[in-house]
């Protein structure tokens, strides 16, 4: 896929469409129906991880180079981000799925990496206040039941001084990409519990969270977001 990268003006209105349309958020899966869908599909994910790397993993060094001292990663999956944080930084992933943290234990012990994983519900942190110095999350907006739920509690767990820091996925930027997305928005939804049609930057903007600064590759389906807490 040819890749477009350009700067979006954080200050700027969200753009129309998706969260409001149809189609994309305005649907969600339970947090039970998520685990389901990772539980049936834990080995196919698991055998294209060096593909979802290869195809991500530059975006994910951009969007993640920044986060250092103590680092939650939201939504953790098999801890993909924890090659791309850097090596001082203090790991630990969280994720509703158990299949997806038992591979995310053996990545960190494959790639020789300390850190903690634990299973949690993103829209309910079993942490304190301030207690991170960084907050990151990769295509994760698309799954989360309640999404503003969840950036808040990323805002809230993350030091006032602190950054998130969003790798997301949504509706492409050209038109004919972007109608195809539309249409198999259902149909992929209720496979893989994502909404891929979604606007992030409108999504993060539904929160407390303050963008800073954004940025947009991969035809406009990939969206960088550097925010503070609200």
């Amino acid at each position: 896929m040819a890749s477009s990268d350009h700067e979006t003006d954080a200050t700027a209105a969200p753009p129309e469409g998706p969260p409001l349309r149809p189609g994309a958020s305005g649907r969600a899966k339970t947090v039970e129906e998520i685990r389901d869908v990772y539980a049936d599909q834990i080995d196919m994910l698991a055998r294209t991880d060096r593909l979802n790397r290869l195809f991500t993993g530059r975006y994910r060094r951009r969007a993640f180079a920044r986060a250092t001292g103590r680092v939650l990663d939201v939504a953790c999956g098999m801890a993909t981000n924890a090659r791309y944080v850097p090596p001082s930084a203090e790991y630990v992933g969280i994720d509703v799925s158990p299949d997806m943290l038992r591979e995310a234990r053996a990545e960190l012990d494959r790639i020789g990496r300390d850190g903690e994983v634990r299973e949690m519900d993103a829209q309910d942190l079993d942490f304190p206040d301030d207690g991170f110095d960084a907050v990151i999350s990769s295509l994760s907006t698309c799954t989360f039941p309640d999404p503003v739920a969840a950036l808040n509690e990323m805002g809230r767990v993350c030091d006032p001084d602190g950054h998130v820091l969003l790798l997301e996925h949504g509706r492409s930027d050209v038109d004919l990409v972007a109608r195809f997305q539309d249409w198999r928005a259902d149909a992929h939804f209720e496979k893989h519990a994502c909404r891929w049609n979604q606007e992030p930057i409108a999504v993060v903007a539904e929160s407390d969270l303050q963008v800073e600064r954004a940025w947009s590759a991969a035809l406009g389906i990939i969206t960088g977001i550097e925010a503070r807490p609200g």
